[in-house]
């Protein structure tokens, strides 16, 4: 099973990984081909496949308009992942301190000097740092001075579009629920806590279930079909 890491409390169990840096909302097919290749060098080279991620996610620190984003929370992109031939997720709390890091500083001391890593897979619109200062280009330009390899897969095309977290945002919006879930690879949930409502649909024979959504993604308002589980259900 995947282990969850917070912060960068780097252990031995860590180092010289195969690295894939990322929000990874959603978990769709885009990703899945990352994580598909992700296994080859895995078996090539007998290596643990590590995933970085933040919390919360920048977008959403930088805009805090953004109140409903996520396709997937922690919890599920957890889940998730433990059919990804993933062995450990390293979520790092993403503040104003750590928004100030310099790009080359986060690979010197985060890539390099802490983690040792041996392969970086990140997507070709990839940008970090102070500002978003890094790219691809600069993780490939250190790929010498801090010996690791850069692995930038061609995005997935569905319908001559790229697959991306982005667009399963819009076609929820839209109400293209069956689009969205053909990217999913999967019927999109949620998960939430019941919560009390004015209890209106009772009164009128059709009692309804209210769920806190926190920060999902609003799909377009309407009428749709659901499997609800519990807790405990099996």
């Amino acid at each position: 099973m995947v282990k969850l890491y917070n912060n960068f409390n780097i252990k031995k169990y860590h180092k010289q990984s195969i690295i894939l840096i990322g929000n990874f909302d959603g978990v769709h097919l885009g990703h899945r081909k990352l994580f598909k290749l992700a296994q080859s060098y895995k078996k090539k080279y007998n290596l643990k496949i590590g995933v970085i991620n933040f919390f919360p996610m920048p977008k959403m620190f930088f805009n805090k308009s953004l109140t409903n984003f996520r396709l997937s929370s922690i919890d599920q992109k957890l889940a998730l992942l433990n059919n990804q031939g993933i062995d450990f997720i390293i979520t790092k709390k993403f503040d104003k301190i750590f928004s100030k890091t310099k790009s080359i500083n986060f690979i010197k001391n985060i890539l390099s000097q802490k983690l040792n890593t041996r392969f970086i897979f990140v997507s070709n619109n990839f940008r970090f740092g102070n500002k978003r200062e890094g790219d691809v280009n600069l993780l490939i330009q250190n790929e010498r001075r801090f010996n690791f390899k850069v692995i930038k897969p061609k995005p997935l095309l569905v319908k001559k579009k790229i697959v991306s977290s982005s667009l399963i945002r819009s076609y929820l919006q839209k109400g293209f629920l069956k689009e969205a879930n053909k990217l999913l690879n999967r019927n999109w949930s949620i998960e939430g806590i019941v919560q009390k409502g004015r209890q209106i649909g009772k009164k009128i024979g059709f009692p309804t279930c209210n769920i806190d959504i926190k920060d999902y993604v609003l799909a377009k308002p309407g009428v749709y079909a659901v499997k609800v589980l519990r807790k405990n259900d099996t």
